[in-house]
């Protein structure tokens, strides 16, 4: 388990009845969590929530606002910067315990010692492309949400990283593979945060468990002679972290040979013992 303990600007205060209650850059939020099955007696910290995201019977669910919050408000982690929302369906825009792989993302750029091409797909608002950026790398950063694009170009313009060669594409996916295969476009790293079911910006359906395997057969044709990462993230529920080993074993290291290696992401309970699991990764990377 790889645990995200260096991030000063986000915390998780407690767990507790299916609830976690954190503090981003002091804005203190309450939201759902399916890991948190456990019950205790409140403490009275959870009074001090500026939000909560509380779910409906009938099916997703809204934010009950007890005191007054910003719009939007930033939060740093070390270098980088990233703008924050309430969003729809529980999301304030970025996934603390990422930074994990915005380090190592980071890291394999600058030791590369050349010209990096990153390919992000499902790159959402753009917190790996902001970290491929500030390392040196050109970004083609795809996502099917044009609000998810702004956004990241928001986080760009935060990062005072106008100048770096970055291109955002509104598009879906799987159809932009294609076209970049048609193309002859290679890429040294590839970068992926599939949702566990989603639609492309034309109301395309994608499935994960039996869209997958597929993508990566079609992005394996993106990577070029000299490819150094190619990264998986995963929240779905019940989905192996060996499966995704399996595939990239299948689908990228019969090509090219590396090493492949698969973790959860984790973050600490300030205080406490609790460690809260967040999601599986699963990479290729040159030996």
């Amino acid at each position: 388990m790889k645990l995200v303990n260096d991030f000063k600007a986000y915390e998780i205060l407690d767990l507790n009845d299916g609830q976690k209650l954190e503090s981003w850059a002091g804005v203190i939020l309450s939201r759902p969590d399916p890991q948190v099955i456990w019950k205790n007696e409140k403490k009275e910290i959870w009074s001090k929530a500026h939000a909560c995201y509380e779910r409906s019977n009938t099916g997703g669910g809204k934010w009950k606002i007890n005191k007054n919050i910003p719009s939007s408000w930033t939060i740093n982690y070390h270098d980088l910067k990233f703008n924050l929302k309430l969003m729809g369906f529980k999301h304030t825009g970025l996934f603390p315990e990422q930074a994990y792989n915005w380090n190592l993302i980071r890291e394999k750029i600058k030791k590369a010692n050349r010209k990096i091409k990153v390919l992000n797909l499902f790159a959402y608002t753009g917190a790996a492309t902001i970290a491929a950026l500030s390392a040196g790398a050109s970004v083609v950063h795809v996502d099917s949400s044009r609000g998810m694009i702004e956004w990241a170009k928001e986080n760009v313009k935060l990062n005072h990283l106008e100048d770096k060669e970055v291109r955002f594409l509104v598009d879906d996916v799987r159809k932009f593979v294609k076209r970049e295969i048609r193309r002859g476009n290679k890429y040294d790293m590839i970068i992926m945060d599939p949702p566990s079911f989603g639609r492309g910006a034309k109301n395309e359906v994608w499935n994960i468990e039996t869209d997958l395997d597929d993508l990566i057969k079609d992005v394996a044709e993106l990577l070029s002679d000299e490819p150094i990462l190619f990264l998986i993230n995963s929240y779905t529920t019940g989905l192996s972290k060996t499966v995704l080993e399996d595939i990239l074993y299948l689908r990228i290291n019969t090509k090219h040979k590396g090493c492949i290696s698969s973790d959860e992401l984790a973050l600490p309970v300030v205080n406490s013992k609790l460690i809260l699991p967040c999601g599986i990764y699963a990479r290729w990377e040159l030996n």
